[in-house]
């Protein structure tokens, strides 16, 4: 090549590697960021239910837009159809007066001292009712009844030609099928608060084959929520609000009462009439006059007795409830975080932006209510329907990074709500602060667990979920919102490690269970990865304490001077210091490699970098996957992207393993029966990819550095914020 050619091909290159850079800086195109993504459903699927919702609401439907066919969704590989609301906990009577005041405890030492743990006990029935009691549960049923012209009642066979698609920009499930030879068309929505919309276009309406059902089950804290065979264990009283026909639209009230829970639906249809046609069941039929037929239903849990004044939802037209689905949504998708990969050349972008954009639709309308989510969110139950709040941090803590601090300062007020309850938790124990619970429920009592009860990971998570948020708000008005809590959380991590007067350190357990859930809870010290958090947990709360204008805490500074290092062998980080085989021994090479966390989900704080890329590359090379969790891969990606692992971080993101299955609705598969999908994989994934695209503090000075820097990936982004 002569050298005018070489300075051809040079200017050529150049100029590519200039579009390609002035590319990532040009405004994302949202719009067609996010309906590319849009799911479209063409069969019926148990685990490809839709669902939508606003946060504290979720429905979740079959292929007809409605629950039509909820026993097709049932059993182990399915995904129920359920009506879910933050605020919708419900409790068994309690005759007995079982509590966590009034449990046995039982005793561990913690190096010479009895402490008292909520330590599960197996087919006790104190124990059984604390921990399903207050749980979750279905609403009610919300469904199509369709019958054939001969008068047979159809069964998901009957229905063909379906295709349903969820517009993802402006909120509405849109759903087309055919029955009976008749084509249907249905337009759902939710509107505001517990509610939902739905408009139906179908011959079948004129001919009275399609009407609507709305049935009522009693509570379960089982995986649906719901039990259909206690008729007489709740209630339903309709009060008319308007009478049906005479030009006026048909609105119902439906007075709900189970045991002490109780809720009203504010029911109200274009045309026809509404009765009830058995206990705890109300049949809408449509008027003949037109093809066309609409129907709003809202939940309401403001009202305790049926005799209250109740001044239901405002009546609108589902035109109006349509265009108020769209603000909400054209909003949520306009403002905040994007991270477009279109420009991308490896073939695996077009999968991972479908699991980001579609996990960001989720986790808006499971994750993002007054309390923390459930592992299944509002869809399903999952224990109980109780959250878990060592899971809190991978549901939630993305909001503050894609520029959605208010979504995630909603369940926030959580820890102002269960502070007294946490404190009373330490204060039992004998430790300062506040002592936060691992499975919970809105009250923030704790519930009884082999497992859970020992768990310290959670402790944290405050403190870096408020650090998140100041770093999305830096003023004082959040120094002092979270700051109670922050000293509290603080107080108690000081308090709970334990001198070690022949070392001369602080020792974190025993008792404890570390987030590798593998080890001897009653002997079991210093987990690598709560070593570290405790180290980044207190360093973060003196700093809150230098915004604020305090002086830094002398007993938190004692314990960050002189707290145990990790254990390391051969190398590499031992998963804890009671386990010097971490990496001979297979039994331990499963469940959570949390230890990669140490220096991925935090800064490291105190690790050596040599030994943590060791121990990374160990991990990655050799850890059993198939007994992993969905949060396990984003993980490991952040540890590999602080590593400057950067083909390891996409890698890890897309294992292809089971529980790194995203279904075609974007949930993350659980995969273990009673869990089909698993929310914290969703929040984790993105998390990673928010830091991978903005960056972590200390990151090299280069756009997504995080992604491989190799031409083939191209990350253009926005609104997003760097984690710490």
């Amino acid at each position: 090549m002569n050298n005018s050619s070489l300075r051809l091909a040079l200017c050529f290159v150049l100029s590519a590697f200039a579009l390609r850079a002035a590319d990532t800086t040009t405004p994302i195109d949202r719009h067609a960021l996010v309906t590319r993504h849009n799911p479209v459903i063409t069969k019926l699927d148990p685990l490809s239910p839709l669902s939508i919702g606003n946060g504290e609401f979720c429905f979740t439907a079959d292929v007809t837009g409605l629950q039509t066919f909820p026993e097709a969704y049932a059993g182990n590989s399915a995904i129920p159809l359920c009506t879910m609301a933050d605020w919708g906990w419900h409790s068994f009577p309690n005759p007995q007066g079982y509590s966590m005041e009034n449990f046995t405890y039982k005793n561990y030492d913690s190096h010479g001292r009895p402490v008292g743990y909520a330590d599960q006990l197996r087919n006790n029935p104190s124990s059984d009712y604390l921990r399903e009691n207050p749980h979750k549960f279905n609403l009610g049923q919300i469904g199509f009844v369709l019958t054939k012209a001969d008068s047979t009642p159809a069964t998901p066979d009957d229905i063909t030609d379906i295709k349903q698609t969820l517009d993802l920009w402006n909120g509405v499930l849109n759903s087309h099928f055919k029955f009976d030879g008749q084509p249907v068309d249905v337009r759902t929505v939710c509107p505001a608060s517990s509610s939902i919309s739905v408009q139906v276009e179908s011959p079948l309406v004129q001919s009275g084959q399609l009407k609507l059902q709305i049935r009522f089950p009693y509570a379960s804290a089982g995986k649906n929520g719901s039990d259909w065979t206690k008729p007489d264990a709740h209630s339903t009283t309709m009060t008319v609000r308007n009478g049906s026909g005479n030009g006026k639209q048909p609105t119902v009230w439906l007075y709900r009462a189970l045991d002490e829970m109780h809720y009203m639906l504010d029911v109200s249809s274009s045309s026809g009439d509404i009765r009830e046609t058995a206990k705890n069941q109300f049949l809408i039929s449509p008027s003949k006059d037109t093809a066309k037929f609409e129907c709003f239903i809202g939940f309401d849990n403001q009202l305790k007795r049926p005799d209250e004044p109740y001044y239901g939802f405002p009546q609108k037209t589902f035109a109006e409830d349509k265009i108020t689905t769209q603000q909400n949504w054209n909003k949520f998708w306009s403002t905040g975080g994007a991270i477009d990969l279109s420009q991308s050349k490896d073939p695996r972008w077009s999968e991972l932006e479908r699991r980001i954009v579609l996990s960001e639709y989720l986790t808006a309308i499971q994750s993002a209510g007054k309390n923390p989510p459930a592992e299944t969110g509002l869809t399903m139950n999952s224990w109980n329907g109780r959250f878990h709040m060592e899971m809190y941090w991978w549901h939630d803590a993305h909001f503050a990074l894609w520029g959605r601090a208010p979504l995630l300062e909603n369940s926030m007020s959580f820890y102002q709500r269960a502070l007294p309850q946490a404190t009373a938790n330490a204060k039992h124990q004998g430790y300062d602060g506040a002592r936060w619970p691992k499975m919970s429920e809105p009250s923030g009592a704790d519930s009884p667990s082999g497992v859970g009860a020992f768990l310290i990971w959670q402790e944290p998570h405050p403190i870096y979920l408020a650090e998140l948020d100041y770093r999305a708000h830096p003023d004082k008005a959040t120094l002092d919102k979270y700051k109670d809590v922050i000293f509290a959380t603080a107080d108690f991590m000081a308090s709970f490690a334990w001198w070690d007067e022949a070392n001369q350190r602080y020792v974190l357990g025993p008792p404890l269970q570390a987030a590798q859930e593998r080890f001897d809870k009653a002997t079991m010290i210093n987990p690598t990865y709560e070593l570290t958090y405790w180290r980044w947990g207190l360093e973060t709360a003196q700093q809150w304490r230098v915004r604020l204008g305090l002086a830094r805490e002398e007993k938190w500074d004692k314990v960050l001077q002189k707290l145990s290092k990790p254990l390391v062998v051969d190398g590499k980080y031992a998963f804890t210091e009671s386990t010097p085989d971490s990496y001979t021994d297979p039994k331990w090479n499963d469940d959570h490699p949390a230890v990669v966390d140490s220096f991925g989900v935090l800064p490291g704080p105190g690790l050596d970098i040599a030994t943590m890329r060791n121990t990374f590359d160990w991990v990655f090379a050799n850890w059993n996957w198939s007994s992993t969790w969905g949060w396990d891969y984003p993980a490991l990606a952040m540890c590999a992207a602080r590593l400057g692992e950067t083909d390891k971080a996409v890698d890890s993101l897309l294992i292809d393993t089971p529980k790194n299955h995203y279904l075609a609705n974007g949930h993350n598969y659980g995969r273990v029966p009673d869990l089909p999908i698993y929310l914290p994989g969703n929040g984790g994934l993105l998390t990673a990819v928010a830091m991978m695209a903005a960056g972590w503090d200390g990151a090299p000075k280069r756009n997504a550095p995080g992604f491989p820097n190799n031409g083939q990936w191209v990350v253009r982004w926005e609104g997003l914020l760097p984690l710490p």
